[in-house]
């Protein structure tokens, strides 16, 4: 059965920027932090069994947390370790094609720029869209430009699906996310580049909170 999408902290994983940290240790204290979703991404350097051996060991450690648990890219991968779904860009398969492969019962989120993309996302059946990048960011490296606040509260008011902001969002700029209606937020370096994860995860919360999230 297909899982409800959370308001709270979207996880991400960035080995790159981790400080020395594994993913496996980067997910365990996401989890004691107190996050809503993880997401595995991890584009390079490693092998297909290498990202697949990670993400079994994740999916059990979100399973038994109650914490969702979500693939970037690896639609086979996904399916492997029985994640509870995929997120796709706008260069990866077609989501219709995503959706064929992967199954009714599985979340696709889908990463979008534009109010055309996320009408288009809408009207194929997305789970939930991707809002961003907010600000400028350097964790892609085919990143496209900052698409502004302006386009999150062009989504906010005009599609309805869950939608995960994200993109440059850091502790000091993250209110002015949540002022203009988003209710789950990503961070990548942020959770995984700070010295303490756990903490700096729950001083976020903190700041949801005074949103009633």
């Amino acid at each position: 059965m297909k899982k409800p999408i959370p308001s709270g902290i979207y996880g991400i994983t960035a080995e790159e920027y981790s400080r020395g940290r594994n993913n496996i240790e980067v997910a365990r204290m996401m989890i004691r932090g107190g996050v809503s979703i993880i997401q595995y991404r991890e584009k390079e350097n490693k092998s297909i069994r290498e990202k697949y051996l990670e993400c079994l060991k994740i999916r059990k450690m979100t399973e038994r947390a109650n914490v969702l648990f979500i693939v970037n890219d690896f639609l086979d991968i996904a399916c492997a370790v029985d994640a509870d779904g995929v997120h796709i860009g706008q260069n990866d398969f077609p989501l219709p094609v995503a959706r064929r492969l992967i199954g009714e019962e599985k979340i696709i989120g889908i990463s979008t720029h534009s109010p055309e993309q996320a009408k288009k996302a809408l009207k194929e059946g997305a789970d939930y869209i991707g809002v961003g990048p907010i600000f400028k960011t350097s964790t892609k490296k085919d990143v496209v430009p900052p698409v502004g606040l302006e386009y999150l509260e062009y989504v906010r008011k005009n599609i309805h699906l869950p939608f995960v902001a994200i993109g440059g969002i850091k502790e000091e700029n993250i209110e002015e996310v949540l002022m203009r209606g988003a209710r789950l937020v990503a961070l990548v370096t942020e959770i995984v580049g700070a010295d303490d994860i756990i903490g700096k995860i729950k001083r976020l919360r903190k700041i949801f909170r005074k949103y009633n999230i």
